[in-house]
């Protein structure tokens, strides 16, 4: 008895019958499911970022010693509540600008129209670091609380008077901070402070003073020059402002300085305080490139999940 047997007939891949109208069209609708999936991770980001925290980058030396430029931090966005200053929005072209073009750096992020108040608000206390939006501005600055509401804060010859009072001043050991690109320590910033330490390495050797607020909140601060600055008469804080200050005091832009001189403009209104630095993820030495191995030779040694909480002198 012979059993036939059947070849199966090849069946022809679905591709095959399509027409190169249909393929054009599968390809439209992956890529459109790959954008959508992109901008759902994009919004989530942003959510985050608003509402949650968002990394900081530190670009200059206006708070030195505790912060140095290339530090990257955490700031956390909602110790204080919610204001017109709280939501990222990023500005595409800024982004592009800063990117590819040559032109000084600008902001990357759209700040809304200011409005008055805010959302589960609260004041912060003397002695927090403190991201800020100038009034009228785009960019955030970083500063420490130095003043509430109904405080008079004054300065004598550099001494920081609070209510009458000349805040406690400790001379510290002097900083040895590491030179490098993005600390560079120029003559212009620290003129006479660029030494070579016996392991042969250069350091910016610098004074310290340690002040301590009224609530017993201490910190380190620099102040190597007499300046126009280092004097004021009494000013007295409204209500919903406060006194923002660094603790580079030579080279700040603060509540010391007016808004044309890029300062703060005195008293800040509590809704453009964008949230609270809470610590150091990093820190770059300004020496990467675009080579990923050089990546792990810039981050700074000591400067990685340093905690930026205030010292508190509870004697």
């Amino acid at each position: 008895m012979t059993t036939a047997v059947t070849t199966p007939t090849p069946t022809p891949s679905p591709d095959k019958k399509k027409t190169p109208l249909q393929k054009g069209r599968d390809f439209l609708r992956a890529s459109m499911d790959e954008i959508r999936a992109m901008l759902w991770v994009l919004l989530a980001v942003l959510v985050f970022h608003s509402f949650v925290a968002k990394p900081f980058y530190i670009p200059s030396e206006s708070m030195m010693p505790a912060l140095i430029e290339g530090d990257r931090l955490v700031v956390t966005k909602y110790p204080y509540g919610y204001s017109y200053v709280s939501p990222t929005i990023p500005n595409p072209a800024a982004v592009a600008r800063n990117i590819f073009g040559d032109g000084p750096a600008e902001p990357w992020n759209i700040t809304l129209p200011p409005m008055k108040g805010r959302l589960f608000g609260s004041y912060p206390e003397r002695g927090d670091t403190v991201i800020v939006t100038p009034p009228g501005r785009d960019e955030d600055y970083i500063k420490r609380v130095i003043g509430l509401p109904g405080d008079t804060i004054a300065m004598t010859s550099g001494r920081l008077v609070i209510n009458g009072v000349a805040v406690a001043i400790e001379r510290r050991p002097q900083a040895m901070i590491p030179v490098d690109p993005n600390a560079p320590c120029g003559i212009r910033e620290f003129p006479g402070h660029r030494v070579r330490a016996e392991d042969g390495n250069l350091y910016c050797r610098l004074p310290i003073v340690r002040e301590t607020l009224p609530n017993g909140v201490s910190y380190d601060t620099i102040d190597l020059f007499n300046s126009a600055a280092d004097d004021f008469d009494p000013i007295t804080i409204p209500e919903g402002h406060v006194w923002l200050m660094g603790d580079n005091r030579d080279r700040s832009s603060d509540s010391r300085f007016p808004l044309e001189a890029n300062g703060l403009g005195g008293p800040v209104p509590v809704e453009n305080i964008g949230g609270r630095a809470e610590f150091i993820t990093f820190s770059l030495d300004g020496t990467a490139t675009l080579n990923p191995l050089t990546w792990w030779q810039s981050l700074r040694e000591g400067r990685s999940w340093v905690s930026l909480g205030s010292d508190t002198d509870t004697e």
